[in-house]
């Protein structure tokens, strides 16, 4: 039935709705999960190739890959029995190589923002049985060994090992205390900004186990505070080494299973006479003997790849890298299968790309080159001697699935290139994959590809949710570039009502996160937050996000050039983004708010206080308000240490310039976040506080980073909406042909002369200094 247009006229007439467009309600988005995605979870390939299992309803069933046909039910998850410490469900599952073992986790529980425990337990396809890997308690990072006859797994800070055959444990370390030592796993500060918390790898054979030993003895801790309704609150302290502090002390070691004995193979040590600092790698090679470690300087600007024999401790160095700014740790090392040969990747040439070195540390191929990044790795088709790959080849927004062949010197050849955003899980003979396909105006779509490129059937394609687009009358999200008057060109997306414009101008919210490597403007699906601005954009909100320098996409330059001095170029690059887009014919460049999380916490708040002319508002969610009381990790990565960059410090921390505030302010944090901790907010209160600022709160007990958990988000969210609403007054339509608009203008704190905020500028002059700016346009999507 064809719709009816009907005017909503709410105080000058801003709406043109749909007649029976749906309305978008926090609810819809935070409680019910109105517009949550299909996607293809549970997901594994079985070893032939050919087939795959998906964990569904607490059942994992085997597939076809060409037909998708359901071939088996593999495991059920209610039918395994009572056994100690298993609850019935199924959290995850693997399958040993040989696939007659599975193991699964239930009753999971989370310890920091990625780590786990749970109980962990092996099933024998072949026998039907469950067995516990420890009955007696929550464990970690349970691992079978190559074989499927051995269990690794953590538990009290200690390394051990389950011998399936006959159940018998072995221990293999013995000084594992909670804040002191850690064995197997990782440290909190190694989690977070390294990536990875499983800290022990089974050898090629499954006769040894390469292990880390965290000594974090010396490392400063820190405590928060979690409320749960008793008489005395509860205290959670861990080690967590701020900016100049101590770091662990860490070494790498090799169980040798027959042995039963350890070795030490490397060490680094915390002292500023080391130049070896961090261990952030560890990988077996293909030979069982062979373990190749990566460690670098405490500033990560310098990089070595060793090989270390696990049976004579004999080294070799295959291979160094150093850096002006540092270097970014990835997870691109593959050893070749004849032991001569492995894939590395590096930004030595000012982009991403993959190069082919031998075992000796000789480079022998460049694999990708040219102005463009390679953003993942899939992995290497050793029979037919290729390599595959994603990259952001046409465009920094963009990102295709190429192959390569890795000995000639073809061209990359695209396997999926449909616009958007293409990503691709392999089987593990590359026969085939899983296309994963999205578009910032279209939600993801699954289909199974050929390793050549062609289709053979689509998984599922959201269709029900893109039908929801057009029932809640979503707007399209348009790709737009401008340039700074410093003459950069940056990326930006915008949603806007239907009808502004024509002389009518609406309140604008940025949206921003801003830090190093990250993108925001990417031809992707955005998620909750897409609705939420879909949401904005129905109350009469216009919705932008650009990606300042310090983002990724474009090449190192671009991405390091706001080494030293973090927030500096960002916080330029989004009040530059503001005045552009005030320039507008349809945005009030009065009511100009921005919004963060973590990072963009951070940009929020630079961006409130040092362009307090431009925004109005701001919401600034868990940021960092002074660097000095970050970690050492990341921080020091980007800044130095405090010592050596007092001034990079000092004028790009938010904290130092609460007395700028004109603008209204919503300031929220977590009280349980181990990340960035509510010590940030607490001392931005007080500044603001002792600058006689008015500005609004809101904390959150027990919550961590993501601020989540029950109707959380639903409250954070409405909290939100209302601030922006109360201050930016969509519901006002300022129109520039009454000769009262200026009293519809949202009000600020006056500063000292009394003048308004921002008075004095119009948009002649905004489009006069522009006028070899591009105009805002779409650019795709």
């Amino acid at each position: 039935m064809q719709k009816l247009l009907l005017t909503l006229c709410l105080i000058g007439g801003l709406f043109t709705v749909l007649a029976g467009q749906k309305k978008i309600t926090l609810e819809d988005i935070w409680q019910t999960y109105e517009f949550i995605p299909e996607s293809v979870s549970g997901f594994n390939y079985l070893a032939d190739g050919k087939s795959y299992t998906r964990l569904e309803d607490n059942k994992v069933y085997s597939y076809d890959l060409e037909s998708g046909k359901r071939t088996t039910t593999v495991l059920d998850g209610g039918a395994l029995g009572k056994v100690k410490g298993y609850n019935g469900k199924i959290d995850s599952y693997e399958f040993s190589d040989d696939e007659s073992k599975i193991l699964i986790s239930s009753d999971t529980r989370q310890l920091y923002r990625h780590s786990t425990e749970a109980y962990y337990f092996v099933y024998d396809r072949e026998a039907k049985t469950l067995k516990p890997v420890n009955s007696t308690q929550r464990h970690r990072l349970a691992s079978l060994d190559p074989s499927g006859t051995k269990v690794a797994y953590v538990a009290d800070n200690d390394l051990y090992f389950k011998n399936l055959l006959n159940d018998q444990v072995t221990q293999v370390t013995k000084d594992g205390k909670v804040n002191e030592i850690i064995n197997g796993a990782t440290d909190w500060v190694y989690e977070e900004e390294f990536g990875f918390d499983r800290g022990f790898q089974w050898s090629p054979d499954g006769q040894r186990i390469a292990y880390y030993r965290f000594d974090e003895a010396a490392v400063p801790e820190f405590t928060y505070t979690d409320f749960h309704g008793e008489l005395y609150p509860e205290y959670n302290t861990f080690k967590y080494p701020k900016v100049g502090e101590n770091n662990s002390k860490v070494s790498v070691h090799s169980y040798d299973l027959k042995a039963a004995k350890s070795m030490e193979m490397l060490a680094v040590n915390d002292n500023e006479k080391d130049t070896w600092h961090y261990i952030p790698r560890i990988n077996w090679t293909r030979n069982a003997q062979q373990l190749a470690v990566t460690r670098m300087n405490r500033f990560q600007n310098a990089l070595e790849l060793l090989l270390i024999d696990a049976k004579t401790n004999e080294r070799s160095t295959l291979l160094k890298e150093s850096n002006k700014y540092y270097i970014d740790i990835t997870d691109n090392l593959y050893f070749l299968k004849d032991g001569k040969q492995f894939v590395w990747s590096s930004e030595k040439s000012g982009y991403n790309h993959l190069y082919l070195y031998d075992m000796k540390g000789k480079e022998i191929n460049q694999l990708t080159t040219g102005n463009w990044e390679v953003t993942n790795f899939y992995g290497v088709d050793e029979a037919k001697g290729q390599i595959y790959f994603q990259a952001a080849k046409r465009d920094p927004m963009q990102r295709e699935v190429y192959v390569k062949s890795l000995r000639g010197r073809d061209n990359p050849r695209p396997v999926a290139a449909d616009p958007g955003t293409n990503s691709a899980n392999f089987s593990s003979t590359y026969d085939y994959f899983v296309l994963t396909n999205s578009a910032i105006n279209q939600p993801a779509s699954y289909q199974v590809m050929k390793g050549d490129g062609s289709p053979v059937r689509r998984i599922l394609d959201n269709a029900v949710l893109a039908e929801k687009q057009l029932e809640f009358g979503a707007v399209e999200a348009d790709f737009f570039q401008f340039d700074t008057e410093r003459g950069t060109t940056l990326n930006g997306y915008m949603m806007k009502p239907a009808n502004a414009g024509n002389g009518r101008e609406v309140p604008l919210l940025m949206f921003v996160y801003g830090g190093p490597g990250s993108q925001q403007v990417v031809d992707n699906w955005r998620g909750q937050n897409y609705w939420w601005f879909q949401m904005l954009v129905q109350k009469g909100f216009a919705v932008a996000v650009v990606d300042n320098r310090g983002t990724g996409g474009r090449g190192e330059e671009f991405k390091k050039m706001t080494y030293l001095e973090l927030g500096k170029y960002e916080t330029e690059d989004q009040i530059s983004a503001a005045k552009y887009l005030g320039g507008q014919d349809y945005i009030d460049k009065d009511r100009i708010a921005i919004f963060g999380w973590s990072y963009g916490g951070f940009m929020a708040l630079h961006g409130i206080l040092q362009g307090s002319e431009v925004f109005a508002a701001a919401i600034s969610v868990a940021p960092v308000t002074s660097w000095k009381w970050y970690d050492t990790i990341y921080t020091e990565r980007y800044m130095r240490t405090l010592k050596e960059n007092e001034k990079g410090y000092e004028n790009n921390s938010p904290v130092n310039f609460a007395d700028r505030l004109k603008g209204k302010l919503l300031l929220v944090h977590g009280m349980g976040d181990d990340n960035v901790h509510f010590q940030h907010t607490a001392e931005m209160a007080n500044a603001l506080i002792m600058a006689n600022k008015q500005f609004d709160t809101y904390f959150y007990p027990n919550r961590n980073h993501g601020i989540y958990g029950g109707p959380t988000r639903l409250h954070l969210y409405s909290k939100m909406t209302n601030f922006l609403v109360d201050n930016l007054r969509p519901q006002v339509s300022r129109n520039l042909r009454d000769p009262n608009a200026d009293k519809l203008r949202i009000q600020r704190d006056l500063p000292a002369n009394n003048q308004p905020a921002g008075a004095g500028r119009n948009k002649s002059d905004l489009r006069n200094k522009r006028k070899k700016s591009p105009e805002l346009k779409s650019n795709g999507g």
